[in-house]
């Protein structure tokens, strides 16, 4: 069985780093001294606060867990390790639709960086799976839930 690996961008790595150890001298502190004041309260059956602070340090483990498991299994990807001209996950690329005028760009990222707002696609959606690998100048056809249509690549930047 392959073993697992999630592509980030360094920038995501480090990002990841600073979110987990904020969990864990932070937030699970935090969420400990809560239980312990809700504890005090008395009756565990009906205490709303005791079972609202339980359910956040479940949570809050499972995120722990979740961030432990991709920098165990990270591979920060180099966008300059690939041909310039190819799309690569950290790098940014300029595309048009067949028939359009307005260009849309967005940056390959991890899928844990993921910020579409903001121009950043996941290395797992639709769009980013279509034109990985491919190079400036194709034409790409994109598959997603809303149908599909093709896209000239205009431009692709480290």
């Amino acid at each position: 069985m392959p073993e697992k690996s999630y592509p980030m961008t360094a920038e995501g790595k480090e990002k990841l780093e600073a979110e987990l150890k904020n969990l864990k001298l932070v937030k699970r502190p935090e969420v400990i001294e809560r239980i312990k004041v809700a504890r005090s309260y008395g009756d565990l059956s009906e205490n709303s606060e005791y079972d609202a602070a339980k359910d956040e340090q479940s949570h809050l483990e499972d995120r722990i867990n979740v961030v432990e498991e991709m920098l165990k299994y990270a591979h920060v990807v180099d966008a300059n390790s690939s041909d310039p001209d190819e799309v690569a996950v950290g790098k940014t690329v300029t595309y048009t639709e067949v028939g359009e005028d307005d260009p849309e760009t967005y940056t390959i990222v991890g899928s844990d960086e993921s910020d579409p707002m903001n121009g950043k696609i996941s290395n797992d959606s639709p769009i980013a799976q279509a034109i990985l690998g491919k190079k400036k100048g194709q034409t790409v056809t994109i598959t997603t839930p809303g149908g599909k249509f093709d896209v000239v690549i205009n431009k692709v930047e480290e």
